[in-house]
């Protein structure tokens, strides 16, 4: 699979205790990561920035804590997938850490192994480990070429149509999240007359066909619409 001109992941690394930081930055670039390290939340708003796919987030800190950073970051539109990393494991304390918009939380002292496993499934669940660049997304062995127009699943290509590739483009764009069919429509054929709910519906069962055994890429919720599912 080629990957070349695509990054990988980037993570944000945030503690105030600068030996957790680097046992994190070291382990966690050993397995392939782009780590960036934060030792105050003031900080960690400076080095944020759009392309950062997992903030691994210390809750208590000297200034703001990393519950209000990610209270913060959520009131602010940033959906940026935070894992809380904290002392305190009581229920409330879990709880509170969803609350604010946390997607998972490891209580210390922990170990590199269950922070890797962590990490690695909070970044799946939420597509951010699909590695995107201008021209291409890759994930795991699904690679859709958004300049050649094609998408590649285990090493062979798929032959799709004009519209197939286009719808498959944008669901793609925005993983997990669920389009209506009138979003589609408006998207894959904004210029063609007369198009039904129905011609989306034959459209997605021709793609799911050609998918053979990895046709639950494409996932439907009824009443809701269609959604790329890297999650699978």
């Amino acid at each position: 699979m080629n990957t070349n001109n695509v990054k990988a992941p980037k993570i944000l690394v945030v503690d105030d205790e600068p030996v957790i930081c680097e046992v994190l930055e070291f382990n966690l670039a050993n397995e392939g990561y782009a780590i960036i390290c934060a030792h105050s939340a003031e900080e960690a708003l400076r080095k944020l920035t759009s392309d950062c796919s997992l903030i691994l987030l210390d809750v208590m800190m000297g200034g703001i804590s990393g519950y209000k950073l990610a209270e913060a970051l959520r009131h602010n539109k940033n959906p940026v997938p935070i894992i809380f990393l904290t002392a305190k494991d009581t229920e409330n304390d879990m709880l509170t850490g969803f609350s604010v918009g946390g997607d998972d939380y490891i209580s210390k002292p922990f170990s590199i192994k269950e922070v890797i496993a962590r990490v690695k499934a909070v970044l799946k669940r939420t597509g951010a480990d699909a590695v995107k660049s201008a021209n291409k997304l890759v994930f795991d062995d699904v690679v859709i070429d958004f300049e050649l127009k094609e998408m590649i699943l285990g090493g062979e290509k798929i032959v799709l149509t004009k519209t197939e590739f286009e719808l498959i483009a944008f669901l793609s764009e925005n993983p997990d999240r669920i389009y209506s069919r009138d979003e589609i429509i408006d998207r894959v054929w904004k210029d063609t007359p007369y198009i039904t709910e129905r011609t989306v519906d034959v459209h997605i069962t021709r793609i799911r066909k050609k998918l053979g055994s990895r046709s639950s890429l494409i996932s439907n919720r009824a009443g809701f619409g269609y959604r790329f599912n890297l999650s699978t």
